[in-house]
């Protein structure tokens, strides 16, 4: 199997890929925000290697904030439902819903930062507490723009990692980090 993981069989899947031109880039990174278990740094990083620094920036950044919007929007109309009115009575739903309220930018935009992270949720809390799609757009284009540049700085030459594993090791550092501080983040935001 790791014979296969060779600098000219990974280059050989990518060029496969990009005949397809941006569309398998953005459509992948789109459905991110309706199917939570895609991993986001691949799909970033495989833009990256595949199109380059920049065209694979722009695809996953249209891709991610695409899908974040229209979920959004989605969450938004169904969110007087009786099913969502049940769920938001619960007291922790009411603490969390309050705070973000009073900071729906900060929440959106810090928690869409981390590459790992609670991105559907970060969805669902701002539509269901009504946030407006101008602060909830903001959020989302910083926060992602910032997230995934740093993504795609690192995943634009694959074959780095092949010639020098250990540097896996910053980006294992840098996703454990992720989820570290967007989890306390995420605490602090549902604490009273």
């Amino acid at each position: 199997m790791s014979d296969w993981f060779t600098e000219e069989n990974l280059k050989y899947l990518f060029e496969q890929y990009a005949a397809l031109g941006p569309l398998p880039g953005i459509l992948l990174t789109f459905m991110k925000s309706f199917i939570p278990p895609i991993p986001t740094i691949v799909l970033i990083t495989i833009n990256a290697a595949v199109y380059g620094l920049w065209p694979g920036f722009l695809y996953s950044f249209i891709g991610l904030v695409g899908g974040s919007l229209t979920f959004f929007l989605l969450l938004r109309k169904l969110a007087g439902t009786r099913y969502a009115e049940r769920l938001t009575k619960k007291p922790k739903v009411q603490r969390g819903l309050k705070w973000v309220r009073r900071n729906s930018f900060s929440y959106v935009f810090l928690l869409s930062l981390f590459p790992i992270g609670p991105f559907v949720v970060i969805n669902i809390v701002a539509a269901v507490a009504k946030m407006s799609l101008r602060k909830f757009a903001t959020g989302i284009l910083l926060g992602k723009a910032i997230m995934v540049f740093a993504i795609s700085y690192l995943g634009q030459d694959w074959a780095m990692f092949i010639r020098d594993p250990m540097k896996l090791l910053y980006i294992g550092v840098f996703l454990a980090l992720s989820i570290h501080i967007s989890r306390r983040i995420e605490q602090n935001y549902t604490r009273e």
